[in-house]
C-alpha cells in the first residue's frame, strides 16, 4: 500500500494504543490492598474486559439504553464483583468502584505508542477512532502523552463498533474519502468492519494485550498493511 495514498491514520485505542489489563490490574491490586482485599486480581481484570463486546453488542442492538464507557463500564463491573465473590459487606464499595472505573481514564500507553505516534505525526493527521467517550480519551491523551490531532469517539454517533456508523464518521469529520483514511487496531474485528466502509487497515500486533500466555489473534484476511508495533508502522509508512 503507497503511504502517499493516506492522509489520515484513526486508531482503535483499548489494546492498540494503551495497555488496559496492566493499567486495570495495578488499579485493582492498590484498591484491593487498600481495603484489605486479596484476590486474583489479572483474572478479575479479564473478567471485566471480557464483558466488553457483548455489553456494546446489547446496546448497538438496541437492547440496552446508550450510556457512555464509565456507565457501561459501571454495570460490567457491578457484575464482575458479584462473579467472584466481592460484592459483599466485605467487598469493594462504592467510592473503590467508582475509582475503578475512572482507571480507565489513566491507563499506560505501550511503551512504543508515544515514539511511533510522534513519527507518524510528522506526515499523517492523527486521531482516535475509539468507543471510549471524549473526556476519557482526551485524559488518556492529556495523562499519556498520546500526540493526536484529533479526539473522535463512538460517542459523537451514539452507537458502537462495529456500528458501520463509527467508520462513516471518520471520514466525514475528517472530510476525507473513506480510501484516504488507514484504521489502525490489534482486534481483527475493528479493521474487517472498516474495510466493510472502505477504509484502508493496518493490523498491530499486541501479544501481551492479554498476558504473556495467550494466542493472539491473526491478522484479518486482506488486511492493507501488518506492523509489529508503532514504530514498524511508522517505517512502512515512510516516517
Amino acid at each position: 500500500m503507497p503511504a502517499d495514498e493516506i492522509e489520515a491514520l484513526a486508531f482503535d485505542v483499548f489494546g492498540t494504543v494503551v495497555d488496559w489489563r496492566s493499567g486495570i490490574t495495578e488499579a485493582f491490586t492498590r484498591v484491593g490492598d487498600r481495603a484489605g482485599i486479596s484476590a486474583d486480581w489479572p483474572s478479575v481484570a479479564d473478567a471485566w474486559r471480557r464483558r466488553y463486546r457483548p455489553t456494546l453488542d446489547r446496546v448497538t442492538r438496541g437492547e440496552l439504553a446508550w450510556q457512555n464507557f464509565d456507565g457501561l463500564h459501571r454495570i460490567m463491573l457491578d457484575d464482575v464483583l458479584a462473579e467472584h465473590g466481592l460484592d459483599g459487606s466485605d467487598g469493594l464499595g462504592e467510592a473503590d468502584r467508582e475509582e475503578m472505573v475512572r482507571a480507565w481514564h489513566g491507563l499506560p500507553p505501550w511503551p512504543d505508542a508515544v515514539p511511533g505516534l510522534t513519527r507518524l505525526r510528522e506526515r499523517f493527521i492523527l486521531s482516535t477512532l475509539s468507543n471510549g467517550h471524549v473526556a476519557m480519551l482526551v485524559h488518556l491523551a492529556k495523562g499519556g502523552g498520546l500526540p493526536f490531532d484529533c479526539i473522535l469517539s463512538v460517542e459523537l454517533v451514539g452507537t458502537y463498533k462495529p456500528d458501520p456508523e463509527v467508520y462513516r464518521s471518520a471520514s466525514r469529520f475528517l472530510d476525507l474519502p473513506p480510501e484516504r483514511v488507514l484504521m489502525v487496531a490489534c482486534h481483527p474485528y475493528d479493521l474487517r468492519a472498516a474495510a466493510a466502509e472502505g477504509m484502508r487497515t493496518g493490523f498491530v500486533t499486541r501479544p501481551l494485550e492479554w498476558g504473556p500466555d495467550t494466542r493472539v489473534e491473526p491478522p484479518p484476511e486482506g488486511v492493507d498493511l501488518v506492523a509489529e508495533d508503532f514504530n514498524d508502522l511508522a517505517a512502512r509508512l515512510g516516517c
